[in-house]
């Protein structure tokens, strides 16, 4: 600890970084209580001092050092447990795999396309595919004002629109997630 202590290129109180290295029994007994690991009790101990010596312009003199330091000490710990239990062990990268996102550009690309293949079909062939899509029509039929009912309009749309986007292959209409419409 002293070493580390030493290695700080800072200028430090040589008063504050005694009573620090005389205080480093009682804060390791503190850091074993809480964290019930030799090991993480050292990580903790080292961790506290470094901010303690980082933080000491923060001390105010004639205020309990003890207090401080093992505030500091618990302060550490609690955070460190907050941020381990956020934490997913992930040695295989299973579970970053399952969290990526796909990018929506193309989505982007493809809505105005849409939106500028729709704005060249005719009027009457827009409304009929607005219809069908916007007001749930049905499976392609539209009642008209003849009091028939007539899918030739939409079809008709269907098939210039797709013309219009570039997704007509063969004789049948593919549309961007590959099912036929």
């Amino acid at each position: 600890m002293a070493q580390v202590i030493r290695a700080h290129t800072e200028a430090v109180d040589h008063a504050f970084v005694a009573n620090l290295i005389g205080s480093l029994k009682s804060l390791r007994a503190h850091a074993i209580s809480l964290t019930q690991d030799m090991h993480q009790a050292e990580d903790l101990v080292q961790k506290t001092v470094l901010k303690a010596i980082n933080k000491q312009e923060e001390f105010e003199a004639g205020t309990n050092l003890q207090a401080w330091r093992f505030t500091t000490l618990r302060n550490l710990f609690f955070s460190g447990r907050r941020t381990k239990q956020r934490e997913v062990e992930d040695t295989d990268g299973t579970h970053a795999a399952t969290m990526i996102t796909i990018p929506d550009q193309e989505d982007r690309l493809t809505v105005q396309d849409l939106h500028t293949a729709l704005a060249k079909l005719p009027r009457g062939q827009r409304e009929a595919l607005l219809l069908i899509v916007g007001e749930g029509q049905g499976k392609g039929r539209i009642r008209w004002d003849q009091g028939r009912d007539d899918q030739e309009p939409v079809n008709r749309a269907r098939t210039r629109l797709a013309e219009l986007m570039g997704l007509v292959r063969d004789d049948s209409i593919t549309w961007s997630h590959g099912a036929p419409a």
